[in-house]
């Protein structure tokens, strides 16, 4: 059922006194407020997260329930602020850091809440313990009409609760795949010198930002009809269309300048993201060449940078040596690696001579996580040809048992919050 307390075309005021007119300059309003508080990686990251929560105004009508991932690559990136503007301006915000699953699912119904996660890890990573639950709500909820069943009640009856609602990620490093591929996706990062926000204090900012959630509300609850008949035309396709096309039906809605602007965010973020998997699909590529090159040299404890790199360029069906615009280099390699912990250092060998090299130790973890040994995770008949495919020659096995565990140590980095 789709909440519709008027005609739905745009031509009276609400009950805030906003006109659908005015809506271009009510998220021009929003926008600016939340430019305040937070510097997002870009202008196009601004205009999503300022359609995405007046989309959280209009989730009845709404056939998917775009995610918001708010990811960085540590501590200090502004996550958590991004979250406490949200709180202030979606429709019905609720918290779920130390939420029981079964809350959830029993709040969710035709007007679900906006859900806001921090600290996502300890949905997603090791530290997941009996969260499954929650975890398998979020990937569900993407979309309408994807109950989960559960025996409920005293005569054990089968139920179906709902799990359609928004919902606001944040952590530290990428989110799983089923909701990166379902979320608008903000890579926050430290800011600069010189780059200023206004200070959060409740005293001001909440009433401020809780005025501008109340003229969304008065705006666009009358013209949820409108928007659940809208099929507004979209720059990109299946999934990515999906996840976008409730922003985009906001900005027609508010008209203006917003509909081209909302498009052009949705092509750079989605672009953006399209380059990101790319380049991690580069990483771990890098990581069995590497791993295959330490094989083929007897497993030392240390290759120096320079015999590394030639024997990355040197293989004809690597893509080393046309990376960049002459091949692989000493800083290309640095860069590519520097998301695993991975680092040159000076490495005295044999003959007493030093140079810059890689220990062999620094790439075990990685190894573990990102290529582990073909012996104990063989794919299976069709895949097993398409992965030799994908990675050129098959990694050499390991001569010695890798250590499967959580980061720490000179083997990778601990992350921290």
């Amino acid at each position: 059922m789709v909440p519709d307390d008027g005609s739905g075309t745009g031509d009276r005021a609400g009950t805030g006194g906003e006109t659908a007119d005015e809506g271009a300059a009510l998220l021009d309003d929003l926008r600016a407020a939340i430019g305040r508080y937070v510097v997002l990686p870009s202008e196009e990251a601004l205009t999503a997260v300022t359609l995405w929560v007046a989309a959280s105004h209009i989730q009845p009508a709404l056939q998917h329930a775009p995610r918001l991932a708010v990811v960085g690559p540590t501590k200090g990136c502004g996550k958590s602020r991004v979250l406490d503007v949200l709180h202030e301006t979606v429709s019905r915000p609720m918290m779920t850091v130390n939420t029981s699953p079964a809350v959830v699912f029993r709040i969710i119904g035709e007007d679900p809440p906006t859900l806001l996660v921090d600290e996502a890890d300890t949905i997603f990573g090791p530290k997941a313990g009996d969260k499954e639950d929650l975890r398998g709500l979020l990937n569900a909820g993407h979309q309408r009409n994807r109950p989960a069943w559960r025996i409920s009640g005293p005569e054990h009856k089968p139920t179906a609760f709902p799990t359609f609602a928004m919902a606001a990620l944040a952590g530290i490093g990428d989110l799983p795949d089923t909701i990166m591929d379902r979320a608008v996706v903000l890579r926050m990062q430290k800011r600069k010198p010189g780059e200023k926000v206004a200070p959060f204090r409740s005293r001001n900012s909440v009433p401020e930002l809780n005025a501008l959630r109340d003229r969304l509300a008065a705006w666009l609850t009358p013209l949820r009809g409108a928007a659940h008949r809208l099929v507004p035309p979209m720059p990109v396709e299946d999934r990515a269309a999906d996840t976008w096309e409730p922003l985009v039906i906001v900005a027609d809605l508010a008209g203006g300048h917003w509909p081209a602007q909302a498009r052009a965010a949705c092509l750079a973020m989605t672009r953006n993201e399209v380059v990101q998997d790319e380049q991690t699909t580069l990483k771990t590529r890098l990581l069995w060449d590497i791993r295959r090159v330490f094989g083929q040299q007897g497993d030392q404890g240390a290759l120096r940078s320079q015999d590394l790199l030639a024997s990355l360029v040197q293989d004809a069906e690597a893509p080393w040596a046309e990376y960049g615009t002459k091949g692989l280099n000493a800083y290309h390699l640095a860069n590519l690696l520097r998301d695993f912990g991975i680092s040159p250092a000076n490495h005295r060998f044999e003959n007493g001579r030093q140079a810059k090299a890689y220990a062999r130790n620094q790439f075990l973890d990685a190894w573990a996580r990102y290529c582990p040994d073909p012996a104990q995770q063989a794919p299976a008949g069709g895949e097993a040809a398409l992965a030799r495919r994908a990675q050129g020659k098959p990694p050499a096995p390991p001569f010695e048992t890798l250590p499967i565990g959580p980061p720490g140590g000179p083997a990778g980095p601990r992350p921290t919050r």
